[in-house]
């Protein structure tokens, strides 16, 4: 548990992209096991890269550990830094899904993104890690 740096802080600052950010990880105590572990993040935001304007949207990260687990305060306060970070919601949903498999390998993983309309338009990304 030593490496789990922003836990242990009430107040961490918020990154200003995911580049800045820190997937923190601990040792999963059930390597043996498949399991699921979902994070469901409906008050998601992030900018669009061409007009500035926000963007909101529902992230859903759902994953079967392998030897690592993503610690949720680090997760939060990476999600937080999309919030002045220009992507479109494809690369954004892939972004969430690269880092996560880059923290913590896991055996499966899924994002899916759910953004609210813009422009009469509600757009729904999933992206898969199935090694």
């Amino acid at each position: 548990m030593d490496n789990l740096s922003l836990l242990a802080h009430s107040q961490t600052p918020v990154p200003n992209s995911p580049e800045e950010a820190k997937l923190e990880c601990f040792d999963n105590t059930h390597p043996d096991r498949e399991y699921w572990i979902k994070f469901d993040c409906p008050e998601f935001t992030s900018i669009c890269p061409i007009t500035g304007q926000p963007d909101f949207g529902h992230i859903l990260i759902e994953y079967i550990p392998a030897e690592r687990c993503v610690e949720s305060k680090s997760l939060k306060i990476y999600l937080f830094s999309f919030r002045n970070h220009g992507a479109f919601h494809e690369a954004v949903t892939n972004q969430i899904l690269d880092d996560i498999v880059e923290a913590c390998s896991p055996r499966r993983a899924k994002v899916t993104g759910s953004f609210r309309p813009r422009g009469g338009i509600a757009i729904h990304v999933e992206a898969e890690y199935a090694p």
